[in-house]
């Protein structure tokens, strides 16, 4: 058996030792092992998640070769949770794995309390009555949940969770924490011991663009009464101040300054998103308070104190043009300012802890850390229940949505799948599930989906008749392709929650043909 280190190097790269830790402690329920389900789970058996149940009462039949690799002949008559178990299994030795052969509704209504032993649950192929109640049954045992469904050529992935706190958001873009807008005294220190005005044209190009930045704003701030650029024309004179300072054509130092020149512009203080976060009324804790929460009344009161209005400094500055020497300097007073607000969070949140009558190092060294140098990125997502999405939703939201050429065909395909569900109840198959004439499910459907609108408050409002007829071309079929990927969104999106790295879906993520 391969070390875990070799074994999951490549996404160790990606989530780190903490991220994979999560996984390998982390259980999943799978419930409905179809081509959507099975498919989500082998992305997780392969990634190293801990253990995994998996629940259905069916059996193999022809039909699932064709649309399940982790099925084959031997496998028909046999039950499709075992056989799918078995397959997953194979994948990977050192995830724990056992099955249930029940059907998934009716574990749902007689066994409720069944569900608690989780992390994560993961939800396929549901009709809308059962999503609603396992969403109430999972918020109660305070269990993470995800329904996926593919059908035909269009599915849905949705997110269900009361709270998610993520430290590690790991944002696509995100401005360095250099604080070149309000710069602390060592920094200051340190750029005045440099002369960018020197003629020796070595030392002239090799100094760091952070030194220059801050220079030149302390030399605007003197004739422009203690303020920095603001306007539009303000900021294309500092611009031009920058460039009168360079004595050669290939400063390429000086050209960084010049790109790098509005992160002095940039306001000071905190965001309005972490402003929001700190003002959060959980970040009044109490001693049920998550560790999250202990960490961001620890945050929140550095802020208003220590930090002076600012967030804990992050410690890394990016690569640019400069001699080793001043490069690496600049690296060591960066890392000690972080280092220094680190400690200082620290102590806060071992003192709160302590308040809270709980043990004060409860939260490790390494948390605390990871806390810090992502404070500016942190992120607090809460979604409604199912239940209220369904029956009051945001009318306004959903109308625009329906007419807009970006959004109705997802938006249509949402409210049809909604529909197929109560096509099913009234008639006991999906529209178009048997072969034979469509006309008469596609007006059924029809008349269905402008039921479901008028009961969402949409008066007025249609589905296109293309749609509708796609709906029900599809037959209700889970389509191998469609599976896989659906099946990949849905897994990607429970290696979020579990890692809590990374944003989750804040809307039904939907694909379509």
């Amino acid at each position: 058996m391969a070390e875990p280190k070799i074994k999951y190097d490549r996404q160790l790269r990606i989530w780190g030792e903490q991220g994979q830790a999560a996984l390998e402690k982390a259980s999943i329920c799978l419930l409905n092992c179809g081509p959507t389900g099975s498919e989500t789970l082998k992305n997780l058996v392969l990634g190293g998640i801990g253990s995994i149940t998996v629940i259905d009462g069916s059996k193999v039949v022809l039909g699932d070769l064709g649309n399940n690799f982790m099925l084959d002949e031997s496998c028909l008559g046999e039950s499709k949770a075992k056989s799918v178990c078995a397959f997953l299994q194979e994948l990977n030795d050192a995830v724990k794995a056992k099955f249930i052969e029940e059907y998934p509704e009716a574990l749902i209504k007689t066994n409720p309390s069944f569900f608690s032993q989780f992390t994560l649950v993961v939800a396929t192929q549901l009709v809308e009555d059962s999503m609603v109640k396992l969403d109430k049954i999972c918020r109660e045992a305070n269990v993470m949940l995800i329904f996926a469904r593919s059908y035909g050529l269009t599915g849905l992935v949705r997110t269900s969770v009361k709270e998610h706190t993520v430290i590690e958001s790991k944002p696509d873009h995100f401005l360095d924490d250099l604080r070149l807008n309000n710069p602390w005294p060592e920094l200051r220190k340190f750029a005045e011991t440099i002369d960018i005005n020197v003629q020796d044209p070595v030392a002239h190009k090799h100094t760091p663009y952070v030194v220059i930045l801050l220079k030149v704003a302390e030399e605007w701030a003197k004739i422009h009464q203690g303020s920095l650029p603001s306007t539009r024309e303000e900021k294309r004179e500092f611009k031009e101040l920058l460039k009168s300072k360079t004595i050669a054509f290939d400063e390429d130092n000086y050209k960084e300054a010049v790109e790098a020149s509005f992160k002095v512009f940039s306001s000071r203080g905190i965001s309005q998103d972490l402003k929001q976060i700190i003002d959060d009324s959980q970040a009044e804790v109490s001693s049920n308070s998550s560790n999250y929460w202990v960490m961001v009344a620890a945050l929140k009161d550095f802020i208003a104190n220590e930090g002076g209005g600012e967030a804990p400094l992050e410690g890394s500055i990016p690569d640019m043009t400069s001699s080793t020497e001043h490069y690496v300097n600049l690296q060591k007073i960066y890392q000690a300012k972080a280092e220094a607000d680190f400690l200082s969070i620290e102590q806060r949140v071992r003192n709160i802890l302590k308040k809270l009558g709980r043990e004060p190092e409860s939260i490790s060294k390494a948390t605390i850390k990871s806390f810090c140098r992502n404070s500016r990125k942190l992120k607090v997502c809460r979604y409604r229940l199912i239940e209220d999405e369904f029956s009051n939703p945001s009318i306004t939201e959903l109308q625009k949505y329906l007419t807009d050429e970006d959004y109705s065909v997802a938006v249509g395909f949402y409210i049809l799948l909604r529909a197929a569900d109560r096509f099913a109840a009234n008639y006991n198959c999906f529209p178009g599930e048997f072969e034979g004439p469509l006309d008469e499910d596609i007006s059924r459907l029809k008349t269905t989906a402008v039921g479901v609108l008028s009961d969402l408050g949409c008066n007025g409002s249609t589905v296109t008749e293309d749609l509708i007829n796609e709906m029900c071309r599809f037959g209700a079929a889970e389509l191998h392709a469609v599976a896989a990927f659906i099946g990949g969104i849905a897994s990607q999106e429970v290696i979020k929650l579990i890692t809590k790295q990374f944003l989750i879906s804040r809307s039904p993520s939907h694909a379509m043909e």
